[in-house]
């Protein structure tokens, strides 16, 4: 394989990558609301040559190319989160700011960037004959930063779609990703009774009977487990709502929302026992439960989901990260940095639920995600292109016959 010869190519499809990218900043796609950005796609991915181009009735774009029996997935999530206050940002979020070396527009980074690196990975693929006797897929993903993994939920278990691994396409600041911790949404509900405030002896205040568990969670936080590689465990109060007849009256219910960041050995019932055995919770009576998923996708389909992704970890002697390493030396003559995710993506689903080996590398910073000016580097377009269709091969030849033939030791439960 001519390693030169595909960063060569990439190059060359620089400004290619750079006009697709800034067309699909161009399209608001928040979660639930990317069918314009998913036609934009299916538009280039025509254009460069696919194979095959198909949209599930979720929403997800797949792009396929190839016939061999190695079955590879590079994934994207084409959703965005807002724009947040405008006077925060010194460009239009939505006009692809472009000069030598970046491109700004939201969704820059997070994870549009992906996208266009992956469809000319395609394209190099196909200009070279890189695919041996591999079968890629290119997922374009949905309403991941609604419900991280909720697609590829859906695309395993309804499309059967079950690859080798999967390359997730998150920013990875210049660096090959091997897992992050998980998370979950926790709700703790309290109930009390409402009379007139003029005489709140009467009745049982909501609000004062969660005081005491909000100061619990807050010392709760400190003393979470902690992991070499992860990182540790984490927990944040992230909403509080209340009932009342009025402002006039006691409070009959209140409702707190638990941001839990799971590292290793955490699970969703562990996290939820903690918190259901502080002292405060159990004076309370209070319930604590798990948030659901059930927001229609843009076609329409509902597909509920406990809102439990879970950690997820690639070991670093695995045949996939060992093929990610030598691709990105042989091509970029370095040796590659090793690191994780601070927040989450498709992963919790792809190896956390399913374990299926995932790894990633993608254009951008996470620094840049959901703040405003986010940006990326039109460098790392090219140097994603070409690792992108350089691994098949690298793969097909060297690693694929060492992969287990059972991958549901790694899931890390």
């Amino acid at each position: 394989m001519d390693f030169s010869k595909i960063l060569e190519k990439a190059k060359s499809y620089e400004k290619d990558m750079t006009k697709f990218l800034r067309d699909m900043i161009a399209i608001p796609s928040e979660s639930c609301d990317e069918k314009g950005v998913i036609h934009r796609i299916k538009e280039e991915m025509e254009k460069v040559g696919f194979d095959k181009v198909e949209i599930d009735p979720m929403g997800n774009i797949l792009g396929t190319i190839g016939k061999g029996k190695h079955l590879i997935a590079i994934d994207a999530h084409v959703d965005t989160v807002g724009i947040g206050d405008l006077k925060n940002w010194k460009f239009d979020p939505y006009k692809g700011m472009e000069d030598e070396k970046v491109i700004g527009g939201r969704g820059a980074s997070d994870q549009e960037g992906g996208m266009a690196s992956m469809v000319y990975a395609a394209k190099i693929m196909k200009d070279l004959g890189l695919l041996d006797d591999c079968t890629v897929v290119m997922v374009g993903s949905v309403q991941e930063e609604d419900c991280d993994g909720l697609c590829w939920q859906y695309i395993i278990n309804e499309g059967k779609l079950r690859p080798d691994f999967v390359i997730s396409t998150e920013p990875t600041d210049g660096g090959i990703y091997r897992g992050h911790r998980g998370r979950m949404e926790i709700e703790i509900v309290i109930k009390g009774v409402s009379c007139h405030g003029s005489a709140p002896e009467r009745g049982d205040n909501a609000i004062y009977k969660a005081g005491p568990i909000l100061n619990e969670l807050q010392a709760l936080h400190p003393n979470l487990k902690d992991d070499a590689f992860l990182g540790k465990g984490s927990l944040t109060v992230s909403e509080i709502f209340f009932t009342s007849p009025s402002r006039c009256a006691v409070a009959d219910g209140c409702r707190i929302s638990v941001d839990r960041r799971l590292t290793r050995g955490e699970t969703a019932e562990y996290a939820m026992d903690q918190i259901r055995r502080l002292s405060s919770v159990k004076a309370a009576e209070a319930e604590v439960r798990m948030y659901k998923y059930e927001r229609p996708s843009w076609t329409g389909l509902v597909y509920p989901t406990d809102c439990y992704f879970p950690t997820w970890v690639i070991e670093e002697d695995h045949p996939v990260c060992q093929a990610m390493m030598e691709t990105y030396s042989s091509l970029f003559n370095k040796k590659a940095r090793l690191d994780k995710w601070t927040f989450s993506t498709n992963g919790v689903a792809i190896m956390g639920m399913h374990g299926i080996p995932c790894i990633g590398f993608g254009p951008g910073h996470e620094d840049q995600a959901h703040a405003p000016n986010e940006i990326t580097w039109k460098e790392e377009l090219v140097t994603c292109a070409a690792l992108y269709a350089a691994i098949p091969g690298v793969y097909a030849r060297k690693y694929a016959a060492q992969m287990p033939e059972h991958t549901e030791n790694i899931v890390l439960r």
